[in-house]
């Protein structure tokens, strides 16, 4: 495909997207399936018309997907409600240690065992396909700040969490498969990439989040004169804050993650409503309904809500991107059995045990237990973990066989999650209002 016609397809598409979107709010389907099926369409599924071969381009990839997640770990992690509580947090923090183990360990078994793949193989293969994605999975996470939503919270919380905490597993894989230095008995292993990596990446977050929140309640003026600067200083606290992650050799996901959290709840504080959320939520939707509207008289004004829907903004676009290359990377054969049976294995089985035992001791109930077990979505994050991979040596058969078992649980998550998203959240709002 020319450069020419990739304009006039990605500008239709946004075109379109932007002239229907009341209609697709009312599609019993997402739009990432619609995205999806104009790429197979055009695509070598198809029509032909252009083929993205991921293993050329993975260094592309790798990077126009990790900008992906960033954007969306930062949105995500503004939007946690306030303040912070342990008895809250604890499910999704099971959910995205005991849950990610668990669900490593039952795909490794299964690419073990019955695919055939090696040891290593099969170890970084659970790790690609483990973390929940915070890029297509909008419509079952936290809407706005603020939202009290018991499973949306902890769909968000496990995404803006597990995608930092999947590292550790990506490089035992790498490990396995001589890539990375594991150390004698895994001891260089569980020192830097589970313990060091995790909690410096939290802690770069933290402080930072905490730093900017000061800052910006010291420099910006009350109100902030610029208040499309949000969106810079909301950019500007991802790169530094990755940055900083990768320098020391921390989980830059994780902190990027944490710095939005703490960024949130620290302004909260500062502006002395972290009480009173209700305030902020509705600061917010007047923001992202008419930004140039928010009235100057506004008593708390926040960066972190300020830049949100800007965020959001280039979330969408990214998953119109990414989503469409996908359809363009997939052939007619990428459709195998050992393919579509890791995926359903993953979806009816690994997804549903894994949260499973890690909500275990928590009190969350049967019916969100259920609805967390299968909204397990794989997207954009796994690509990531998978580009990641080959630009860390991984053999180019090794790399084609994980790149079409991963493209097909992609892909297959993008339409089964897709379909079921809108009738299943509908029903579960529905039977969780009061009656009159």
């Amino acid at each position: 495909m020319s450069e020419a016609l990739w304009f006039v397809l990605v500008g239709g598409l946004l075109l379109a997207r932007g002239l229907t979107a009341s209609m697709l709010l009312r599609l019993p389907v997402t739009p990432a399936i619609i995205y999806l099926a104009v790429g197979l369409l055009v695509g070598p599924t198809a029509l032909n018309l252009f083929h993205f071969n991921p293993l050329q381009e993975s260094a592309l990839l790798e990077v126009l997907t990790e900008v992906a997640v960033l954007i969306s770990l930062f949105s995500a992690g503004v939007k946690m409600p306030a303040p912070i509580s342990f008895a809250r947090w604890r499910a999704p923090i099971q959910l995205a240690s005991v849950s990610m183990a668990v669900s490593v360990g039952l795909v490794a078994a299964f690419a073990y065992y019955l695919l055939g793949l090696s040891l290593g193989a099969a170890v970084l293969l659970g790790a690609i396909l483990a973390p929940t994605d915070p890029v297509l999975a909008t419509d079952v996470q936290t809407r706005h700040p603020g939202d009290r939503d018991q499973l949306r919270f902890t769909l968000t919380c496990e995404a803006g969490m597990n995608d930092g905490s999947t590292f550790p597993f990506v490089m035992l894989g790498l490990g396995l498969l001589g890539l990375h230095e594991l150390g004698d008995f895994g001891l260089r292993w569980a020192l830097v990439d589970v313990l060091w990596a995790t909690a410096a990446g939290i802690a770069i977050g933290a402080v930072s989040g905490v730093a900017l929140a000061h800052a910006g309640s010291k420099l910006r003026g009350h109100p902030p004169r610029h208040k499309l600067m949000d969106e810079f200083l909301g950019l500007g606290m991802i790169g530094v804050v990755y940055g900083l992650s990768v320098l020391v050799d921390a989980w830059g996901f994780l902190a990027v993650f944490f710095g939005a959290v703490a960024l949130r709840q620290t302004e909260l504080k500062l502006a002395g409503a972290a009480v009173d959320e209700a305030d902020h939520v509705r600061a917010d939707r007047d923001h992202s309904e008419a930004a140039n509207a928010l009235p100057d008289s506004d008593p708390a004004p926040t960066v972190s809500g300020g830049s949100l829907i800007f965020k959001e903004h280039l979330e969408r676009l990214s998953e119109l991107m990414l989503v469409l290359l996908i359809g363009g990377m997939l052939f007619v054969n990428s459709w195998s059995w050992r393919a579509v049976g890791l995926a359903l294995f993953l979806f009816v089985v690994a997804r549903p045990v894994s949260v499973f035992f890690g909500l275990l001791g928590t009190r969350t109930s049967w019916q969100i237990r259920g609805m967390t077990g299968w909204f397990g979505v794989r997207g954009i994050g796994s690509l990531y973990y998978l580009m990641y991979a080959i630009q860390h040596g991984l053999s180019e058969d090794l790399a084609l066989e994980l790149g079409g078992l991963t493209l097909i649980a992609v892909t297959l998550s993008i339409l089964v999650h897709g379909i079921s998203v809108k009738p299943l959240m509908g029903r579960f709002s529905r039977r969780r209002k009061p009656r009159p």
